[in-house]
C-alpha cells in the first residue's frame, strides 16, 4: 500500500443541480410553470428540483433533455456528483464522532510497515484504517471483528490487545489474497510439508520462497507478517475460501525451532479440522483438544516418535552434547535448533543450555 500522504478536497456545501436548471431558466427566458407544462410534470416537481428536495431522475434528464436541448448525461452526472457529495458531507460529520477509534490501534505502526498511508487529517487516517479493514464504519468493524466472535472466538489471543491482532490478521489476509494457489488438495498438501521439512536445515532465503511454492501448489497460502505492538501471536489458521486455506506466521521468539513448530502446528489444524474454524496460536500456550492435536503433529512431524524414543533413551545418564544433538539432526533430516527446542521443552536439558544451536531469524529491512 502507499505510504503516500494523501488529502481529499472535501467541500462544506455543494449546490444542488436544481441551481443549474433555475439559471439555465433564467438565461433563456422560461417560467418554471412553462417547463412543466412542457415537460409534462407537475409544476411543484419543478419547483423542488430546484429547491434541491426532488432529485433529478433519468426520465427526468431525458425530459430536459428534449425541452432545453442540454443532454441528459450532463444532468444525470450533476445530479450523481450533488448526491454524492452529500454523502460524503455526511459521513465527515459521522466520522468526526468516532476519531477516539483510531487511539484504539497501533496507527503509527502500521504507518511505519506501510500497511496504511499517513494523513495530518484525522478523518481521512480514519478513512485509510476502515479502506485497510475493508469496512464501511467503526460499527461494521465491530461487528465483524468482535461482536461476532468470527475470528477471535476464546482464543487467548483477547489477552493481547484486540485491535493490533485484528490488524495483524487483516494483513494477512491480504498479503494471501495476492498469492496465486492451487485448489487445496489435502494429499499434495502431505506431500509438500514432507519436502518443506527437509528444507529447516536452510537459510530463509532458501526455505521461504520454497515453502510458500509448495504450498500453494496444494491450495494453502503461506504469509509471514512482522507483529504489531499488543500482539503475543506466533502463528495463525483459517480459510480464505472453501479452496484456500492460510497460515500466517511471525517471528515472535525468531528462532528456528519456534518458527518451524509453529508452522507445523499450523499445518496440523488444516488438515484435521474443519474448514470454518480459525485459530490464533501463542507459542506454549496451547489450550483444548485441537490445539493439542495440532501440537502432536508438528511434535511427531517433525521427529518422529521412533526415533525420538531411540534417542532419549541413549540419552539416560549420560550428559547431552552439542555433537550428539547434531549427529541425531543429522540422521532424522532436521535443523539441530529443533532437536534443541524438543528437548528443552521435555525436560531433558535448561532452557539455557545448548542455544547455540538454534538459529536466529529477523526482518529484512525495507
Amino acid at each position: 500500500m502507499s505510504n503516500m500522504i494523501h488529502n481529499e478536497y472535501m467541500p462544506d456545501f455543494v449546490s444542488p443541480p436544481g441551481e443549474t436548471l433555475l439559471e439555465t431558466l433564467e438565461a433563456i427566458g422560461m417560467t418554471q410553470a412553462e417547463l412543466a407544462e412542457r415537460m409534462g410534470r407537475p409544476k411543484k416537481t419543478i419547483n423542488e428540483i430546484i429547491k434541491g428536495k426532488a432529485a433529478i431522475t433519468p426520465e427526468t434528464a431525458l425530459q430536459l433533455e428534449r425541452v432545453l436541448g442540454i443532454p441528459a448525461h450532463f444532468w444525470n452526472n450533476r445530479e450523481h456528483r450533488y448526491r454524492e457529495s452529500l454523502a460524503r458531507i455526511e459521513e465527515q460529520e459521522r466520522l468526526e464522532q468516532n476519531l477516539d477509534w483510531l487511539k484504539r490501534f497501533p496507527i503509527r505502526a502500521m504507518i511505519r510497515l506501510k500497511w496504511i498511508s499517513e494523513s495530518n487529517d484525522k478523518v481521512q487516517q480514519l478513512r485509510e484504517l476502515l479502506n485497510f479493514f475493508g469496512v464501511a464504519s467503526p460499527q461494521q468493524w465491530e461487528d465483524i471483528w468482535l461482536q461476532s466472535g468470527a475470528i477471535f472466538r476464546r482464543s487467548k489471543a483477547l489477552e493481547s490487545a484486540p485491535e493490533s491482532v485484528a490488524a495483524w490478521l487483516r494483513k494477512g489476509e491480504l498479503e494471501g489474497r495476492e498469492l496465486e494457489t492451487a485448489p487445496y488438495n489435502k494429499s499434495r498438501f502431505q506431500e509438500a510439508l514432507r519436502h518443506i521439512r527437509l528444507l529447516t536445515t536452510k537459510p530463509p532465503e532458501t526455505f521461504q520462497p520454497e515453502m510458500v511454492n509448495y504450498c500453494a501448489q496444494a491450495g494453502v497460502a503461506v504469509v509471514f507478517v512482522r507483529e504489531l505492538p499488543g500482539t503475543r501471536i506466533s502463528g495463525a489458521t483459517r480459510w480464505l475460501s472453501p479452496d484456500t486455506a492460510l497460515i500466517q506466521l511471525s517471528l515472535r521468539y525468531k528462532t528456528d525451532d519456534q518458527l518451524w513448530f509453529s508452522f507445523f502446528h499450523e499445518a496440523g489444524h488444516i488438515l484435521s479440522h474443519a474448514k470454518k474454524d480459525v485459530f490464533i496460536d501463542i507459542w506454549d500456550q496451547s489450550e483444548g483438544k485441537k490445539e493439542q492435536e495440532a501440537d502432536s503433529f508438528a511434535t511427531n512431524f517433525l521427529i518422529p516418535p521412533a526415533e525420538w524414543k531411540e534417542f532419549t533413551i541413549s540419552l539416560s545418564g549420560k550428559n547431552i552434547s552439542v555433537a550428539r544433538i547434531e549427529k541425531f539432526a543429522r540422521k532424522v533430516g532436521i535443523t539441530p535448533g529443533i532437536v534443541t527446542g524438543r528437548l528443552q521443552h521435555a525436560g531433558f536439558i535448561p532452557f539455557s543450555h545448548c542455544n547455540k544451536l538454534k538459529r536466529r531469524f529477523r526482518w529484512a529491512e525495507n
